[in-house]
């Protein structure tokens, strides 16, 4: 059920991602099927992806590396065409990640690497790949990147993007003249490293960004607001233990708390929650074309919720308190470095 007087989008928004893909700015994350957040009934789990997709969730962020996601795609697409036939196929985008380890790329290396997709995916084309590289002082990444360029002419790759690269990479990509539509970074009300370097180079460069982590698996909710500071064991999820240690790192248990009353305060004033203006919060920065928001196929649920993101607008007064309250915690840009550099 709605509250009395909830401010909710009949629709879902949309971006125009590229010229050939328009997104729902919601994402539906799939790290949650890697097999790090619990155990996934596959049956069960791509029956509810129609669900998400007759309520305007048509975007799927996944990865070569999250268990079954790109399997799930695949049945997925194969029951669509079943239900709708393939004329209806274009109304769902995937977007995979090709996450692999640092070595020499080849060709046969990048084409193989595509090939799996291909085929657990069901498609002859990937809609975007994005694409991770661990290692910066191993230059290879720039060879898989104008490999990919290669694969894309051949139609195997609608688009390139990036997932976890710093600014300062980024530029050397572009300088390359290798073509990226989107870079993946964590970014949220307490990471807004993206917004120092980043955001103002995607925009003098016609790159957009696709934020996760912006409800911090979870704890950036009403649940959590009051609750005393979890034990690690009391965790029970990769992305809780994950953004578990992030709130350490910018501020700490009784600053976030502080900042889940602000968030709540202007939840009240729009009969929203806490992860509504969370979500709300980022998807109105510059350069964001969506935020990704996990998916627990079969498990949990929060569509209803996710919807209500779009009717809800933030005022001035909002951002403000969000400000004023965020100004009291730690730099991570000088803790942890660039978009990405946690994992490096």
């Amino acid at each position: 059920m709605h509250r009395a007087g909830q401010m909710v989008s009949a629709t879902v928004d949309r971006f125009q991602f590229t010229s050939d893909l328009s997104i729902c700015r919601i994402l539906n994350g799939l790290w949650q099927v890697s097999g790090a957040h619990g155990a996934i009934d596959p049956t069960r789990a791509v029956t509810e992806m129609f669900t998400y997709h007759e309520a305007g969730f048509t975007t799927w962020d996944l990865a070569d590396h999250y268990g079954p996601a790109e399997e799930f795609i695949g049945e997925f697409r194969r029951r669509f065409v079943k239900r709708h036939g393939p004329e209806r196929l274009g109304e769902i985008q995937a977007f995979t990640k090709w996450v692999p380890r640092p070595g020499r790329m080849t060709r046969q290396i990048v084409e193989n690497a595509v090939g799996i997709s291909l085929r657990r995916m069901g498609v002859k084309s990937l809609d975007l790949l994005q694409f991770h590289w661990w290692d910066y002082h191993d230059p290879a990444y720039l060879d898989a990147l104008k490999h990919l360029m290669d694969l894309r002419q051949e139609g195997k790759v609608r688009h390139i993007a990036l997932t976890n690269f710093d600014t300062e990479r980024m530029s050397i990509i572009v300088e390359q003249g290798i073509e990226v539509v989107s870079n993946q970074v964590q970014y949220s009300i307490i990471d807004r490293r993206p917004e120092r370097r980043m955001a103002s180079f995607c925009g003098k460069h016609d790159i957009t960004l696709l934020a996760y982590g912006t409800v911090l698996g979870g704890l950036m909710s009403d649940k959590y607001l009051g609750h005393r500071e979890p034990r690690r064991s009391e965790l029970n999820t990769a992305s809780q233990q994950k953004y578990r240690n992030m709130i350490e790192a910018w501020g700490g248990w009784p600053l976030f708390q502080e900042l889940l009353g602000v968030l709540k305060q202007i939840a009240d004033r729009h009969r929203v929650s806490i992860a509504n203006v969370a979500v709300r919060a980022i998807l109105d920065r510059p350069a964001v074309a969506g935020v990704i928001v996990g998916t627990r196929l079969g498990v949990a649920e929060h569509m209803e919720e996710n919807t209500r993101v779009f009717g809800l607008s933030m005022d001035t007064e909002d951002l403000a308190s969000i400000d004023t309250l965020c100004a009291k915690s730690c730099d991570l840009m000088t803790i942890i470095g660039d978009c990405g550099d946690e994992y490096r």
